[in-house]
This record gives C-alpha cells, structure tokens and sequence, in this order.
C-alpha cells in the first residue's frame, strides 16, 4: 500500500527527443514550485538539441564530454537531456528536492549512455567549492521569481563561472505582481558582471519556443 501511495503522488509528463526517445519526467501533484516541468525548463531542453549544438548530419555534438552545473534543477528535465546528449552532468537544488530529482534520474537511466547525472544539494550564496574547476556550462530554467534569492544566485554565478563558462538562462517574462521588479534587479545586478547576449526565436526550437520565454547567453566580462 505505501508504494501504491507513493507512486500515485506523482504524475508523469513526457519529452519527446529529436531522436524519438522520450524523457518521462515524474511531477508532484504536491509541492513546491520545483516540484513541475514549467514551459521555460521545456524550451531550454530543447534548445540544448538545436543544430547549434547537435548537428548529427555533420557529427557536431557540442555537449560530448563536457562539465554542465544545472541550479535550481526542480526535476531535472534541462540537466536530464545535457546527459542523454553526452554531457557529464551535475544537477542541483534544495535538499527537499532531491528525492524527486534522483527519482527523475532513475527513471531516464537507460536513455543515458556517453553521459552521466549526478544529484546534488546547493544553495545559492553559499559554498561552492564542491562545483570546481568551473564548468563549461552553467544552465539555469525559470530561477529568477524570487527577490530574496537575487542576491545569492548571481553570487553563485559569479563563484561557479570561469573566463571560458557559457550560462545558458530560460525564463518566462511574468507581468504580474513584483515579476517584472524582480527580474529587473536580477539584470541589473548580473550585468555588473557579465555580459548578456539573448537568442533569437529563429535559433531555438521551432516548436518549443515563446516569444514571451527568453534564453540568454551570460559569459563573465573580461
């Protein structure tokens, strides 16, 4: 009965792959906000399999072998997919988080052959010694809702990012309540430090896109 209890908290949304695999991404029906697949983890997932970065035709495969540091992972949709494309990859959040994500990654094991997932807990601000030498990507889905995280996230992205790290960023633009002043801070802030480069729809997913979802190259300044 607990194991029927506990399978029948979750329900299940699927990813389709440009390859025809599909991730089967279990969500909570209670919960936190990290505890669904939002519209902006789905667009950067998909953007990772743009030709860009995955051109099998000419055997471009920009994720082979490379070090990927997802925050705030929620159910580790965006990392998942790093890891099927090749990528050695470190998915992290909150403690209260983690039975979800290495559930995620349990279930979408197969789909992983030249790359690999690890589950870990990080929290923004704090120590991120365990994270070096920097990565070659940092991705991020949907982080910036939160102003008292501002601070503390752009401070890990500061610690985390090398002079050679891309920090690919998807959020969805939000109208409603402090979203726009929140975001405004988080750029504002970012931009003391970085430089940002956002990508045009015509090179995302031609399915999953939005106008109102954006993805941004962030890369220090020099």
């Amino acid at each position: 009965m607990a194991a029927e209890a506990e399978q029948s908290s979750y329900f299940v949304r699927e990813i389709e792959k440009n390859d025809g695999c599909i991730l089967k991404m279990k969500q909570c029906y209670k919960g936190d906000v990290g505890c669904v697949v939002w519209d902006a983890a789905i667009v950067l997932a998909k953007y990772l399999e743009t030709k860009q970065f995955c051109d099998p035709a000419s055997g471009v495969n920009a994720w082979a072998n490379r070090d990927v540091l997802e925050l705030g992972a929620g159910t580790g949709v965006v990392g998942l997919m790093a890891a099927t494309l090749g990528a050695q990859v470190t998915v992290t959040d909150l403690e209260d988080l983690q039975t979800l994500l290495k559930v995620n990654i349990q279930e979408n094991q197969a789909l992983i052959s030249s790359g690999s997932i690890t589950a870990k807990v990080l929290k923004w601000g704090e120590d991120v010694s365990d994270f070096l030498p920097p990565p070659h990507y940092v991705l991020m889905a949907d982080c910036i809702y939160y102003k008292q995280s501002i601070v503390p996230l752009v401070e890990s992205l500061k610690l985390l990012a090398g002079p050679e790290t891309c920090i690919i960023c998807c959020y969805e633009q939000r109208t409603e309540g402090v979203n726009p002043k929140v975001e405004r801070q988080f750029f504002e802030l970012l931009q003391q430090s970085f430089n940002c480069e956002e990508v045009p729809l015509d090179k995302q997913d031609p399915e999953f896109s939005s106008p109102d979802i954006h993805i941004l190259h962030i890369r220090r300044k020099l």
